[in-house]
């Protein structure tokens, strides 16, 4: 994954040895000692010869076969990592994240800190070896067939909605069938008709929610009509259980009104008659809507109307999730047991218990449950993120960078990051404004012996606009912000413009995720 810099095995590579044109009557190939020998080399002479020249250029190296020199006082020793506390993106350093120079080394710790870029072998969910992980591309969001965008907001149709609206048709084609015999093969274009216009009063009882939403000021991101119904996804919460307590009670209010409006169309039309059946039909669907979201568990508007009332009493949203998330898991059991009963409460026969109307209440009972139940689950999730987002902020998950100019070859840019005991790389001009990050996976593509002649400017990701995180920000206006310009990593600057480290994205990703796990206070 495209992210700040990192060393994979640890070691630092040399800064590149100067190339001097070959002496007449030496081979291109030969050593600082003199010519070739004679006869053709094998691959591990050239191989030696490589290290030799690369050894005169860095005295403090150890040349092959022999002893390490004496290091000089002020050099750090770089074969590892650097101890925790030096610069790992935790927030706990009173400096700045950006190392202009190489710190001493800290004494030795029994669990340092991976080098730049290595993956963390105490942390489970970790990156994997350096440059293992391809740039995730940012995939359009969609959800479905796109019908429109009204107030705004795009509107999907899922596909299980097409397989919903071949049932409807189906069960109410059945029943224009018994009370409207004469249509023959017709009913079932009339019962397809039905079908849409349902979904047309479902979409409205959506839209019920986003014209709320967006009066409150809360971002929608999309409508889905799907399997069962539609959903408003509302990217943020409510500021106070009375806005909460409306945002909820408008839909199914919408459903009432709509219930009312077929009511009234009813008495101007003749029973009996394909409009009279069409609305009664729309009545008595947008009425069965409405009951059905009041029911008082999340995920339902009922519940969502429960959870503000808690709310309020208590003065912690989290208490009311919870305790509104409970009750729909029991109506989630409700359904399961009483939807089948409740359409037998006529009595119990032989024959119905195994007819084809008690199978299909039952797999709609079980369909029901599940939903309440996944979403009652789905709830209590986001509510726990929801709490501890503050506690995630860029300044905590930001990883300590070492500024270097364009022209640094790649492995003195990592001695000196390693040295410094930071994890990210900064491209910076020669007035050390910042210009570029050095990417993560880049480096991994490029071979040991190849990085003293690589300028990290050839690894770089521009800088572009919305790339540079304020080091304060926290919570939802973090995710905002990176959710305007996506990329793979960020730079964090304080107030001043200072440098103060790169953001990953995978890190924030496995800060959600950590977030997720912890149990509510």
């Amino acid at each position: 994954m495209d992210g700040a810099v990192a060393v994979p095995d640890g070691t630092t590579e040399p800064a590149p040895a100067a190339k001097t044109n070959p002496a007449p009557g030496e081979s291109a190939g030969a050593s600082a000692n003199g010519p070739s020998e004679a006869g053709p080399r094998t691959e591990a002479a050239r191989t030696e010869t490589v290290r030799t020249e690369a050894t005169r250029s860095d005295p403090n190296r150890t040349p092959p076969g022999g002893s390490a020199p004496a290091k000089a006082p002020d050099s750090a020793d770089t074969s590892r990592s650097s101890a925790p506390g030096t610069g790992t993106g935790r927030g706990d350093s009173p400096g700045p994240r950006a190392a202009a120079e190489p710190t001493p080394e800290p004494a030795p710790d029994p669990t340092p800190e991976p080098a730049l870029g290595a993956p963390d072998p105490a942390s489970p969910s970790a990156p994997g070896p350096l440059g293992a992980e391809k740039p995730r591309r940012v995939r359009p969001f969609g959800g479905g067939l796109l019908m429109g965008r009204p107030f705004g907001v795009p509107v999907y149709v899922a596909p299980s909605w097409f397989l919903v609206a071949a049932l409807i048709t189906w069960v109410f084609g059945g029943q224009l069938d018994r009370v409207l015999p004469h249509l023959g093969a017709v009913r079932y274009l009339i019962a397809l008709f039905f079908a849409v216009a349902f979904y047309a009063s479902v979409l409205v009882h959506e839209l019920a929610h986003t014209v709320a939403a967006l009066r409150f000021q809360l971002p929608v991101r999309r409508i889905q009509l799907q399997f069962f119904g539609g959903v408003s996804e509302i990217e943020k919460e409510a500021e106070s259980p009375g806005r909460e307590f409306m945002l909820a009670f408008v839909g199914p209010l919408l459903s009432l009104l709509l219930a009312a409006v077929f009511y009234a169309g009813m008495q101007a039309v003749r029973p009996g008659t394909v409009p009279g059946v069409l609305l009664a039909g729309l009545m008595t669907s947008n009425l069965i809507v409405a009951v059905f979201n009041l029911l008082p568990g999340l995920p339902l508007d009922g519940g969502r109307m429960l959870r503000a009332l808690v709310w309020k009493l208590t003065g912690r949203p989290m208490t009311g999730t919870v305790f509104a998330a409970w009750i729909g898991r029991a109506l989630a059991v409700a359904v399961l047991i009483g939807l089948p009963l409740a359409t037998h409460a006529g009595g119990l026969t032989p024959e119905s218990i195994g007819g084809v109307d008690s199978i299909m209440d039952a797999l709609l009972a079980a369909i029901l449950a599940a939903i309440i139940w996944t979403g009652a689950g789905n709830s209590l999730r986001m509510a726990r993120l929801r709490e501890h987002l503050p506690e995630l902020r860029a300044r905590n998950l930001t990883r300590r960078a070492v500024p270097v100019p364009t022209n640094t070859p790649l492995s003195e840019a990592l001695r000196r990051a390693n040295d410094a005991g930071a994890r990210a790389l900064v491209v910076v001009d020669g007035a050390g404004a910042p210009m570029a990050l050095v990417r993560e996976a880049a480096i991994a593509g490029v071979p040991s012996h190849r990085r003293p002649w690589v300028a990290v400017s050839s690894l770089a990701q521009e800088l572009k606009e919305g790339m540079r995180v304020p080091a304060e920000l926290a919570g939802e206006e973090l995710l905002e912000y990176l959710r305007a310009t996506p990329a793979t990593e960020y730079l964090v600057v304080e107030e001043t413009g200072e440098i103060y480290g790169v953001l990953s994205t995978g890190d924030v990703e496995r800060a959600f995720v950590a977030a997720m796990a912890k149990p509510s206070a």
